[in-house]
């Protein structure tokens, strides 16, 4: 196993930035040898508000999956942007995660194939996993999306008072931009699904969970709904849980299982 911390100068972000990177080292003894030359199948791991690249890292098992499941896995730092470009040319956080991608691509012994990437996230980074997986549909051929933060009807009902999470107005404006119906948007999932149904383009595998405790469920439905009235495929998942690593976790290793590439641990040495 390989633990790579990479400070990069993103054009993206007009400076420097880190990216945590997992690396299978050896291949886990239950598999067959990797083949000399061999690329790495890839998950990029989007955080949640007021996280950063260390969160993934520090609360889930992605160190035993990436070694178990022979993958790479890719965190990314995305502020507070919800993964969206802003309006300032240092805060284009939609354009560096495929900047990202490539760069990773070019250093590291990543597959380049659209089948073998992944991109992923949870809450604000769930938002960012199914906006940037549509939006760069030719980079990930599937996505992974765990309590989403889809929170654009906040642009028109937030007051200047802060919310819970001390997010006001100003904020939400700022973040998805100002707009007379931001649902018509290409910020709302379901507008980016029906505009790639239009143009059929490749499928992509979207596969999105949320816990039935979650205080993001009314969201998730209600894009549930609104993908299913699209004619978008993608499959929806509930369970137990709230907003928390206890249902994030499990649901990462339920999303990579849905597309093969969860494996199964190795035996005990012990019997």
């Amino acid at each position: 196993m390989a633990w790579l911390q990479i400070d990069f100068q993103s054009n993206s972000l007009c400076g420097n930035t880190r990216l945590d990177v997992f690396l299978p080292a050896e291949t886990p003894p239950m598999l067959p040898p990797r083949p000399a030359g061999s690329l790495w199948k890839t998950v990029y791991l989007l955080h949640g508000f007021s996280g950063d690249s260390t969160h993934w890292l520090l609360n889930s098992n992605i160190q035993e999956l990436s070694q178990r499941c022979d993958l790479a896995f890719v965190m990314l730092s995305g502020s507070n942007s919800f993964y969206l470009d802003g309006a300032s040319s240092a805060a284009r956080y939609s354009t560096f995660i495929k900047e990202a991608v490539d760069f990773t691509r070019r250093v590291l012994p990543l597959s380049r194939e659209r089948g073998d990437t992944t991109i992923a996230g949870l809450s604000m980074g769930g938002y960012g996993a199914v906006y940037n997986g549509l939006r760069w549909h030719e980079t990930f051929g599937h996505i992974i999306a765990l309590s989403s933060a889809f929170v654009l009807d906040q642009v028109d009902t937030a007051t200047d008072e802060p919310n819970f999470l001390g997010l006001n107005r100003a904020y939400f404006l700022q973040t998805f931009g100002e707009h007379e119906n931001i649902m018509l948007s290409d910020r709302n999932p379901a507008i980016l699904a029906a505009k790639l149904m239009s143009e059929e383009t490749e499928p992509i595998d979207l596969y999105m969970a949320c816990g039935t405790e979650d205080f993001l469920l009314a969201p998730n439905r209600d894009v549930k709904k609104s993908l299913e009235e699209t004619g978008f495929l993608f499959t929806y998942e509930e369970g137990p849980g709230t907003h928390d690593w206890a249902f994030w976790t499990p649901y990462l290793s339920r999303g990579l299982d849905r597309i093969g590439w969860l494996k199964p641990p190795p035996p005990s040495i012990f019997g």
